[in-house]
């Protein structure tokens, strides 16, 4: 079975539990935000389930859309090499920040931008409309201790229960 990561779940949300602020970024330079990211954290789903090393590629398609690969290793950093494609969106150019992406035919799933390194494009915070979905991604396979910090109190003052976070192992 193949991988369906974050921000490629077409799982349907159930509502604002706790999430008492799901504002996303009010821009967003696209070309820029194209590129590979790396899992740090997420709450524990069964599509990402005992995944380590994930990343996610963003590319360009012809057809407008947004190509999404996801990928990772199976129980440690030396098992199965999975991977899965889906394609995201952008929905409403005035909301730059709300994406969506399919991995399954043409169910598509949250994808907000909560908080982004509007300067260097180093992390990003990822939720949906629901308090199921959180991730934190980086450019690198790490991220400065006070980055994470940053990122959490702002995951806690949005409504998370950032101690449901999983640290993924990244090489």
């Amino acid at each position: 079975m193949l991988i369906a990561l974050p921000f490629f779940t077409a799982c349907s949300q159930s509502g604002k539990e706790h999430v008492i602020n799901t504002q996303t970024v009010r821009s967003l330079d696209l070309k820029r935000y194209l590129g590979k990211w790396y899992e740090i954290a997420r709450f524990d789903h069964p599509f990402e389930r005992n995944m380590v090393g994930v990343t996610a590629e963003y590319s360009m398609r012809p057809d407008g859309k947004i190509r999404v690969l996801n990928s990772g290793y199976k129980g440690d950093l030396n098992g199965k090499f999975k991977t899965a494609e889906g394609k995201a969106r952008q929905p409403d150019p005035k909301e730059p920040g709300k994406l969506e992406v399919a991995f399954f035919l043409w169910f598509y799933g949250d994808y907000n931008i909560l908080e982004l390194d509007e300067r260097n494009y180093a992390y990003v915070l990822i939720g949906s409309s629901s308090d199921k979905y959180l991730w934190i991604l980086s450019r690198t396979p790490q991220l400065p201790e006070e980055t994470i910090k940053m990122l959490l109190d702002k995951a806690t003052e949005r409504g998370y229960d950032t101690s449901k976070l999983i640290w993924v192992k990244q090489k």
